[in-house]
């Protein structure tokens, strides 16, 4: 979601405010969609992959506090290479753009979940949403997909993870 323009902000603060996560200083969800505009454009010679990780508590409690979102946050970076690509895509979901086709980051996908597990976040668990980038597929469309299987992971439990393959999850 758009931040509206404060007036008391400077043009490269409501700029920054944009593009990136105010609480992990990652970037956000605007920045994603560029980002995987600009890799689909390659696919057919590299391809790529979205994960789209959602973190579930167990008290369900929410917001997170801040402290809990950096902490997983450096977990993730800590765990991904340096070809991989981490932002925040909503209130209680990171993004990790992977190069490789969909199938192979299944094994990513199951190892951030650990990760993340293992964090030292108490009561924080994970699921992951899986989608492949392709030319055919606008960035909200892959966003959605990604979502889409997302949300299935979430109603079936922690440690789930679901790829996007054709028309259904």
């Amino acid at each position: 979601m758009p931040f509206a323009a404060h007036p008391l902000l400077a043009a490269d603060q409501r700029a920054d405010a944009a593009t990136h996560d105010a609480i992990t200083l990652l970037p956000s969800r605007v920045t994603l969609l560029d980002r995987i505009a600009e890799r689909a454009r390659t696919v057919t010679e590299a391809p790529a992959t979205l994960l789209l990780i959602g973190l579930l508590r167990r008290d369900t409690a929410w917001p997170m506090a801040g402290s809990q979102l950096d902490q997983v946050a450096a977990a993730l970076s800590a765990d991904l290479r340096g070809t991989d690509w981490l932002a925040r895509s909503g209130p209680t979901e990171f993004a990790v753009l992977l190069d490789g086709v969909a199938h192979d980051a299944e094994t990513a996908a199951t190892r951030l979940v650990t990760t993340i597990a293992d964090a030292g976040v108490e009561g924080v668990t994970a699921c992951v949403g899986i989608a492949g980038l392709s030319r055919d597929a606008s960035p909200g469309e892959v966003h959605r997909r990604a979502t889409l299987c997302l949300t299935a992971a979430r109603s079936i439990g922690a440690g789930r993870v679901i790829r996007y393959s054709g028309g259904r999850p």
